[in-house]
């Protein structure tokens, strides 16, 4: 079946400055990365690819120092005739609790594959931004630039998300990482509270994507209750798989991760099959 990847990362550290591929490593839920501190091109992205029926992909960034230069950069890709489209949308970083907000909004806009913002408000100071007047205002901002806003949060945030969602009914929000079902999160049943709230906004769609940034040896069976429970809430229309490469790569290969999500789908009509699939993903980004 035609798949849309929703979530996936290119980069060039020769052109681009990311300093979490760059300088020293962090510390991070999912543990060593040095892997991944190398150039992941175009071309490392079909090769990985290539035995899965990817048709279009939306790339998200990826923490570049310049965000600008990366969104221009990723353009220049896209607009490549042997890219094929790849990536076909952007999700591009802008600092919504900055006084420059507004006008790095319209300089990413300038290049035509740009349709949404993420920022992480998962940790640091990022994580006090959904109760901060200048970040709400810039948020609100995305409706005259016609973006989604990709939403990276934590189960405990899921409250102060939705007071968010529903002051903005005229963005689409999409909910990444399947809201971040970390094992602490899912003993509690903090996530599945945090994912029945956010589900009751129609403006919210959700990313299945991430698995191993919570467990590193996740399989089709360990993620079918998080699957479901995403589905039950969600509905089919809302939802939507990304691969999170090449982070990801780090636990499964790409073919691993796609043929777990196409177990988790198998038991559906075959259009919902093909809207979690594929459509959500191109009727949310525009693509």
């Amino acid at each position: 079946m035609r798949i849309v990847d929703s979530h996936h990362h290119l980069w060039d550290l020769g052109k681009n400055y990311y300093p979490w591929l760059s300088d020293q490593v962090r510390t991070v839920s999912y543990g060593d990365y040095s892997a991944i501190r190398k150039n992941y091109l175009l071309e490392d992205f079909r090769r990985d690819i290539r035995a899965v029926n990817v048709v279009k992909s939306v790339h998200v960034q990826a923490e570049s120092q310049d965000p600008v230069a990366e969104t221009q950069w990723l353009q220049n890709i896209a607009d490549d005739p042997e890219s094929g489209g790849f990536p076909h949308a952007i999700v591009c970083y802008v600092d919504l609790s900055g006084p420059r907000a507004k006008k790095t909004l319209a300089r990413h806009c300038t290049f035509t594959n740009v349709r949404g913002v993420r920022q992480m408000l998962h940790f640091g100071a990022a994580a006090t931004y959904l109760r901060n007047e200048t970040w709400r205002r810039n948020l609100a901002a995305l409706t005259h630039f016609g973006l989604s806003f990709d939403l990276q949060i934590l189960p405990s945030q899921a409250a102060e998300a939705a007071e968010i969602i529903a002051s903005n009914p005229n963005i689409e929000f999409v909910l990444d990482h399947a809201g971040s079902p970390t094992q602490a999160a899912l003993l509690d049943k903090s996530w599945q509270a945090a994912i029945s709230l956010l589900a009751q906004f129609p403006n919210l769609s959700i990313k299945l994507s991430g698995f191993g940034m919570f467990d590193g040896s996740w399989t089709a069976a360990t993620i079918e209750p998080i699957v479901q429970h995403v589905f039950q809430s969600f509905g089919s229309r809302r939802c939507m798989f990304g691969s999170n490469f090449p982070v990801d790569s780090l636990m499964k290969d790409y073919n691993s991760i796609w043929d777990a999500f196409s177990a988790s789908v198998s038991a559906l009509p075959r259009s919902e099959q093909e809207l979690i699939l594929a459509g959500n993903a191109e009727r949310l980004y525009r693509i």
